[in-house]
Protein backbone atom coordinates (compact mmCIF):
# COMPACT_ATOMS: atom_id res chain seq x y z
CA UNK A 1 0.00 0.00 0.00
CA UNK A 2 1.21 3.46 -0.80
CA UNK A 3 1.68 5.92 1.95
CA UNK A 4 1.03 9.59 1.27
CA UNK A 5 -1.70 8.92 -1.27
CA UNK A 6 -3.45 12.28 -1.75
CA UNK A 7 -6.77 10.62 -2.56
CA UNK A 8 -7.09 8.69 0.68
CA UNK A 9 -6.86 11.61 3.18
CA UNK A 10 -10.01 12.37 5.14
CA UNK A 11 -8.21 15.17 7.00
CA UNK A 12 -8.00 17.38 3.90
CA UNK A 13 -11.57 18.59 3.84
CA UNK A 14 -12.29 21.45 1.40
CA UNK A 15 -13.25 24.67 3.17
CA UNK A 16 -14.52 27.78 1.38
CA UNK A 17 -12.41 30.91 1.63
CA UNK A 18 -14.52 33.58 3.38
CA UNK A 19 -12.08 36.45 2.87
CA UNK A 20 -13.68 37.79 -0.35
CA UNK A 21 -17.14 37.71 1.24
CA UNK A 22 -15.91 39.60 4.31
CA UNK A 23 -14.24 42.16 2.03
CA UNK A 24 -17.52 42.68 0.16
CA UNK A 25 -19.45 43.14 3.40
CA UNK A 26 -16.99 45.78 4.60
CA UNK A 27 -17.13 47.60 1.27
CA UNK A 28 -20.94 47.66 1.42
CA UNK A 29 -20.83 48.89 5.01
CA UNK A 30 -18.47 51.73 4.07
CA UNK A 31 -20.67 52.60 1.07
CA UNK A 32 -23.80 52.90 3.24
CA UNK A 33 -22.02 54.94 5.90
CA UNK A 34 -20.66 57.39 3.32
CA UNK A 35 -23.95 57.79 1.43
CA UNK A 36 -26.16 58.15 4.48
CA UNK A 37 -27.69 61.58 4.86
CA UNK A 38 -27.60 63.05 8.33
CA UNK A 39 -30.34 65.61 8.96
CA UNK A 40 -30.30 67.50 12.22
CA UNK A 41 -33.86 67.80 13.44
CA UNK A 42 -34.78 70.79 15.61
CA UNK A 43 -35.70 68.41 18.49
CA UNK A 44 -38.58 70.56 19.70
CA UNK A 45 -42.32 70.05 19.25
CA UNK A 46 -43.90 72.40 16.74
CA UNK A 47 -47.57 72.45 15.78
CA UNK A 48 -47.47 73.07 12.02
CA UNK A 49 -50.12 75.35 10.50
CA UNK A 50 -52.54 73.83 7.99
CA UNK A 51 -51.99 74.24 4.25
CA UNK A 52 -54.10 73.57 1.18
CA UNK A 53 -51.25 71.98 -0.79
CA UNK A 54 -48.14 70.08 0.19
CA UNK A 55 -45.04 68.57 -1.36
CA UNK A 56 -42.32 66.35 0.02
CA UNK A 57 -38.87 67.83 0.54
CA UNK A 58 -35.30 66.68 0.30
CA UNK A 59 -33.66 64.72 3.08
CA UNK A 60 -30.52 66.83 3.06
CA UNK A 61 -32.06 70.00 4.47
CA UNK A 62 -31.25 72.56 7.14
CA UNK A 63 -34.21 72.60 9.53
CA UNK A 64 -35.10 75.43 11.92
CA UNK A 65 -38.02 75.46 14.36
CA UNK A 66 -39.88 78.49 15.64
CA UNK A 67 -41.78 77.51 18.78
CA UNK A 68 -45.05 78.87 20.20
CA UNK A 69 -43.08 81.01 22.66
CA UNK A 70 -41.23 82.63 19.70
CA UNK A 71 -37.84 80.99 20.11
CA UNK A 72 -35.73 79.78 17.18
CA UNK A 73 -34.16 76.31 17.52
CA UNK A 74 -31.60 74.35 15.52
CA UNK A 75 -30.51 70.85 16.56
CA UNK A 76 -32.20 71.17 19.95
CA UNK A 77 -30.50 74.45 20.86
CA UNK A 78 -32.14 77.84 21.08
CA UNK A 79 -30.16 80.06 18.72
CA UNK A 80 -32.45 83.05 18.23
CA UNK A 81 -32.82 84.91 14.96
CA UNK A 82 -29.29 86.28 15.29
CA UNK A 83 -27.84 82.75 15.30
CA UNK A 84 -29.42 81.65 12.02
CA UNK A 85 -26.63 83.00 9.81
CA UNK A 86 -24.01 81.49 12.13
CA UNK A 87 -25.58 78.07 11.51
CA UNK A 88 -26.29 78.41 7.78
CA UNK A 89 -22.98 79.84 6.53
CA UNK A 90 -20.76 76.92 7.68
CA UNK A 91 -23.30 74.41 6.37
CA UNK A 92 -23.26 76.10 2.97
CA UNK A 93 -19.48 75.88 2.86
CA UNK A 94 -19.69 72.11 3.47
CA UNK A 95 -21.88 71.57 0.40
CA UNK A 96 -20.28 70.98 -2.97
CA UNK A 97 -22.92 73.22 -4.59
CA UNK A 98 -24.34 75.91 -2.26
CA UNK A 99 -27.27 76.44 -4.65
CA UNK A 100 -28.47 72.96 -3.63
CA UNK A 101 -28.88 73.98 0.03
CA UNK A 102 -32.47 73.68 1.20
CA UNK A 103 -33.81 75.31 4.37
CA UNK A 104 -37.02 74.23 6.07
CA UNK A 105 -38.57 76.50 8.68
CA UNK A 106 -41.00 74.72 10.98
CA UNK A 107 -43.04 77.55 12.45
CA UNK A 108 -45.55 76.77 15.18
CA UNK A 109 -49.09 77.78 14.23
CA UNK A 110 -49.22 80.14 17.23
CA UNK A 111 -45.76 81.66 16.64
CA UNK A 112 -45.44 85.19 15.30
CA UNK A 113 -45.47 85.11 11.51
CA UNK A 114 -42.97 87.97 11.47
CA UNK A 115 -40.45 85.85 13.36
CA UNK A 116 -40.75 83.01 10.83
CA UNK A 117 -40.24 85.61 8.09
CA UNK A 118 -37.17 86.98 9.91
CA UNK A 119 -35.63 83.49 9.97
CA UNK A 120 -36.18 83.27 6.21
CA UNK A 121 -34.56 86.67 5.68
CA UNK A 122 -31.52 85.62 7.73
CA UNK A 123 -31.18 82.52 5.54
CA UNK A 124 -31.31 84.71 2.42
CA UNK A 125 -28.59 86.97 3.83
CA UNK A 126 -26.48 83.90 4.62
CA UNK A 127 -26.57 82.89 0.95
CA UNK A 128 -29.48 80.47 0.56
CA UNK A 129 -31.41 80.91 -2.69
CA UNK A 130 -34.94 82.28 -2.26
CA UNK A 131 -36.63 79.33 -3.95
CA UNK A 132 -34.80 76.92 -1.60
CA UNK A 133 -36.45 78.23 1.61
CA UNK A 134 -39.64 76.46 2.65
CA UNK A 135 -42.05 76.91 5.54
CA UNK A 136 -43.25 73.56 6.86
CA UNK A 137 -47.01 73.07 7.15
CA UNK A 138 -49.44 70.31 7.98
CA UNK A 139 -51.41 69.14 4.94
Amino acid sequence: MLEGNPMSGDDDEAKPDLSPMIDCVFILLIFFIVTTVFVKEPKVEVSDPLAATAESLEKNSIIFAVTADNKVFYDGQSIGVAGVQQVVKPLLLEKSDPSEAHVIIKGDSSAQAGLVDDVGKECLEAGVFKNRITVSTES
